[in-house]
Parts: structure tokens; sequence; C-alpha cells
């Protein structure tokens, strides 16, 4: 497994990491012993970092990785955790010190730690990114022993942008990939210069990535593919990347028809983001055997300018309007 040593982190973390929604809610259900074996399965496919949230099931995809840290040991691991989206209301007001004592130690009772790892803020409101005092109070969590770390997961690269601002943030969490190609135009430059690590999330936009969805693919009534693709419950770009369905399907097929022989589509629309420059890459996995597949991207040949262009046309010509000016 390649890895990245992300300096503001201090630490070495695996090019793929394993993205822990899946194990919590909103997709279709993974039984808890199912959970287990993924995350293992991950872990020997070379995976240190695993990326989860105080809301995903309410803390069950947290108390996933404990039972999985517990059984395995904590060495070489990073478990990220991101916090905010229990505010209610979700509202900038809501993001005070208080409450982010009250959610971390409700995230380190789920984990079974004293110290967090990493914690980022869950896609606040705009204004928090802005508001020089919710980095005051990260830092006050760090010192107080709470967490070791701190980054932010944003909606916007505008939001990316105001966050790196701040002199001790360690990462940003952003949607990156071959269908959201905008921050590479400022976010990931920025961030490598100021030695802040980069996450990607939705890598493979909520499956299109595939390659394996068409216009007949239907998804659970729990399932954000079902409920969110207008944003009713969520920011609409967390679901298909904001891509409408169908013309992601369309899109996905031309990238399908790109990949390499011997490789599958999700391996190199991984390996992409990976190509162009992110620290780590977080996607779900609701068996075992994907997992294993996921990691294996991170094995994928260099890509060719020839390959590049073509991806870039395919988001250019099908994607862009959808996409670019939004986020």
């Amino acid at each position: 497994m390649r890895t990245s040593f992300v300096p503001r982190l201090g630490r070495e973390i695996s090019l793929i990491g394993q993205g822990c929604w899946q194990l919590g809610a909103d997709w279709s259900h993974v039984a808890d012993d199912t959970a287990q074996d993924i995350l293992r399965a991950a872990a020997d496919a070379g995976v240190t970092f695993f990326d989860t949230a105080d809301v995903y099931g309410d803390g069950r995809s947290e108390r996933a990785l404990r039972d999985f840290v517990a059984d395995r040991g904590a060495e070489g691991i990073t478990i990220a955790t991101k916090m905010g989206r229990r505010a209610d209301p979700h509202e900038a007001s809501q993001y005070t010190l208080d409450n982010y004592r009250r959610w971390t130690d409700r995230s380190r009772e789920n984990l079974g730690v004293d110290t967090l790892d990493l914690v980022q803020l869950h896609c606040p409101p705009s204004e928090v990114f802005a508001n020089p005092q919710t980095y005051d109070d990260l830092r006050t969590l760090q010192q107080e022993g709470r967490i070791a770390h701190y980054g932010v997961s944003v909606e916007t690269c505008d939001e990316a942008l105001d966050a790196l601002r701040d002199p001790d943030i360690a990462t940003v969490q952003i949607i990156l990939n071959v269908f959201r190609r905008k921050p590479l135009e400022h976010v990931l430059g920025t961030a490598r210069e100021n030695g802040v690590g980069i996450i990607a999330r939705v890598p493979l936009a909520s499956g299109l990535l595939t390659g394996k969805y068409d216009e007949h693919t239907t998804f659970g009534e729990k399932d954000h593919r079902h409920f969110n693709r207008d944003g009713a419950a969520f920011d609409v770009g967390e679901t298909f990347a904001g891509v409408p369905y169908e013309v992601g399907v369309e899109a996905a097929r031309e990238v399908a028809a790109l990949t390499p022989e011997g490789w599958t589509t999700a391996q190199f629309a991984l390996a992409w983001i990976g190509a162009v420059g992110a620290s780590t890459i977080i996607p779900g996995a609701s068996r075992p055997e994907q997992a294993q597949a996921n990691a294996a991207a991170a094995d994928m040949p260099p890509f060719d300018e020839e390959t590049l262009a073509a991806l870039a046309h395919v988001y250019n010509e099908r994607i862009r309007e959808h996409v670019h000016a939004k986020w």
C-alpha cells in the first residue's frame, strides 16, 4: 500500500483509506459481523486510515471501529471521526466549545479512547469556517487532551480555502472524484503548500463510478441514493456527487470505456484521485471483497497524458455544467 506523509498530522496514512459511513446507516444494511469482516479485510490489504462520524448510525460506525481496534490493536491505525451534525437545529450558533466537548466526549466513549486521533467539523454552515473562534475552540480541545489533531469536512471549495487560513488545521476532507474536479484548481495546491492533508470523500460518486449502475437500478428506501437525490436530507452533493443520476450513468459508461484491461472502473476512478494529489481516499464498502478491491487501486500504474485528457473531456462535456459552479 502506498502511503502519504501529512506534515500537520505528523504521520503516514494509507493512500486508500476506508470510509465507514456504510457501517452505520443510510446505505443498504451492513450486519455487525460483516462490518468487522470489512474492517479486517481493509487492514489486511494495507489500509491504515479509517474515517467515521458520530452520526453514522448514531454512533454505530464508531463502535464498530472500537471493536475492530480492540481485537486488532491500534498500532499504525489512524481513526478520523467527525462532529457537528448532531446539532439541532443545524445552525452556526450550535458550534460552540461546550458542544464540541459534549460531542467529542461521546465519540471518545464510542471509540474507547482517551484522545481522538483526528476530529473534523462535519460540513457545518459556511460561516463557521470563517470564524476565528472556531479554531481557537478546537485548539482548546487539543490542550485539554480530548483530540490530537483537528480538520474540517467541507461542501465547497470556498469553505476549504477559509479553513486553510488557520495555521494548525491538519486535514481538509472534500468531495473529489472524476466527476468533481473543481478542488484541483485551488484547494489541493494550497493544502500541499501548507502541509495539510486532503481526504477525498465520495470518490466513486456514490457508486456511479463503479460503472455497474444503469437507468433501471433501484435503491432501498433507507438508502440516501433513494431519499436524498434532491437534497431532501442533506447537501445533494453527497449523493452521486451532485450529478443528475441519468447524466452520471452515461458519463460513467465513458469512464468505463477508458479503464485499462485487468482493472475495474472503480479502481481506475480511485487511482485517478491518487494521481492528482489526494493524501488519502475513503471509499466505502458493503462487503470484504469490495474493501480489498478498493485497496488494490493503490497499485495501478501511472496515468498517461492521453488518459488524463480523455477523463477531463468527459467532465467538461458531460458533468461540468451540473456541478462546477455549485461547489
